[in-house]
């Protein structure tokens, strides 16, 4: 385990206290939008609200879905439980997000961009 800076955690601190409230503004901004607007402006919040959800529920990389994470990981529980869910509703999904995305995710691997910025 790594170990995080008393600066890093300071600065996570004061990002969270803004994000925090921005994501839940957002989040019923893609409630409405989703209802009455653009559906492209809602889809855009939905994919954002995936990342997110991946990256700190999932220990996901912030870059990539929960669908193409749940591909890479389908030996786990809730892997299984993910792609069992999404074969409701689009057969394949998680393999075939993970193809599309799984070049990003080798890019920002290479580049080292999954690793501490302070």
């Amino acid at each position: 385990m790594t170990s995080i800076s008393l600066q890093e955690r300071a600065a996570g601190f004061l990002l969270m206290t803004v994000l925090v409230p921005c994501a839940l503004l957002g989040y019923l901004l893609i409630v409405t939008v989703g209802f009455s607007g653009h559906s492209s402006r809602a889809r855009a919040g939905v994919r954002a609200l995936d990342h997110f959800v991946n990256a700190t529920l999932f220990n996901g990389y912030a870059w990539e879905s929960l669908s193409s994470h749940a591909w890479r990981a389908r030996d786990r529980r809730w892997a299984r439980a993910i792609i069992w869910i999404t074969d409701r509703f689009q057969r394949d999904h998680c393999q075939r997000a993970n193809k599309r995305e799984q070049p990003i995710v080798d890019l920002m691997l290479k580049k080292g961009l999954h690793r501490a910025t302070l």
